[in-house]
């Protein structure tokens, strides 16, 4: 663990490189994001990404300060700022792995003062998240969830989500980084700014083009799909967020400014009714992927849906820290 210095979006964010277990390619790291000063507030969250992406909302960041927690994310290993040369990026082939960060994250939190810490997380990071929070029950590392467009199943054919599951399951195994299927690359570039989207994010980090999916990566991914589908026990308040609606996400058009053009949303509210005991599901009409990046009366919608539940869910501490 190295100590914090300015982040890439500059102040008042800072970024701590976290040292993990090497893996067959080498040093592995994640990179702990803090909006600065931290220690005012004794309630925090923790922010976790999708896949093909990282940590650059400024935004989200300020809106839970202003709600009263300090704001920390994740950029998991070999996404964003945690991208080494000698790496395949975007790379696992077990969601488990990632159960190291999210570990030292929290631990930290918690060693800096916040008797609360609530788990945020996107699109993969949203099926990563109650994964671990099943695994790590009963430990009481953290006390709520807000999943913002859960990956809970595959957005795919019959024939993806059944025969060829089973094919890249063999496949994965014995050749983990062989590229069996790529991302489509029109959601992200409806975003960015390039496109008149609203958002001027790092293209190497959150690829505008189409980027490859990997054997390991997507058995890592259908596993992990099976056990929430077949029933998790987290034992902290959960929020599932989503858009109304999905669309098709292959085809550039208007269906990119209001709807889910990445995943299936009706996979998210089924999985919502299995992972735990209590569970709220909320919708946002005319809601992107990732909710937070919808335009603005939609997001400030989200926003609002997301501070009405941690209001009547997350435990209720003193605002600021005694002087």
């Amino acid at each position: 663990m190295t100590t914090p210095v300015e982040d890439v979006l500059g102040a008042p964010f800072s970024a701590q490189t976290l040292n993990l277990r090497p893996d067959d390619e080498g040093p592995v790291v994640a990179t702990l994001v803090r909006r600065t000063p931290i220690g005012r507030h004794r309630r925090a969250v923790l922010y976790l990404h999708g896949f093909v992406d990282y940590f650059f909302h400024v935004h989200v960041a300020q809106e839970w300060v202003d709600h009263g927690y300090d704001f920390y994310a994740l950029d998991l290993r070999k996404y964003g700022r945690s991208i080494r040369a000698h790496q395949t990026v975007n790379d696992v082939t077990d969601l488990a792995d990632y159960d190291e960060e999210i570990d030292e994250a929290v631990r930290i939190i918690r060693e800096e003062g916040h008797d609360v810490v609530v788990l945020l997380a996107h699109s993969t990071g949203g099926l990563i998240a109650p994964l671990w929070a099943h695994r790590r029950r009963g430990l009481h590392l953290i006390d709520a969830m807000v999943l913002n467009s859960p990956f809970f199943d595959l957005n795919g054919t019959a024939l993806e989500r059944g025969l060829l599951t089973r094919v890249i399951d063999v496949a994965g195994r014995f050749l983990p980084r062989l590229v069996v299927s790529s991302l489509a690359s029109a959601y992200a570039q409806a975003l960015h700014t390039t496109n008149g989207g609203e958002w001027d994010f790092d293209t190497s980090w959150k690829s505008i083009a189409e980027s490859p999916v990997r054997a390991g990566w997507l058995r890592a991914v259908r596993r992990g799909q099976k056990r929430l589908n077949a029933g998790l026990a987290i034992d902290v308040p959960v929020l599932v967020i989503t858009s109304a609606r999905s669309g098709d996400g292959r085809t550039p058009g208007p269906h990119h400014r209001d709807s889910d053009c990445v995943l299936d949303v009706e996979h998210m509210w089924r999985g919502a009714r299995v992972i735990g005991p209590e569970v709220t599901v909320v919708t946002v009409e005319g809601g992107l992927h990732d909710l937070s990046l919808s335009p603005t009366a939609v997001r400030n919608r989200f926003f609002r849906e997301v501070f009405d539940w941690t209001a009547t869910h997350v435990p209720d501490v003193q605002r600021l820290r005694p002087v």
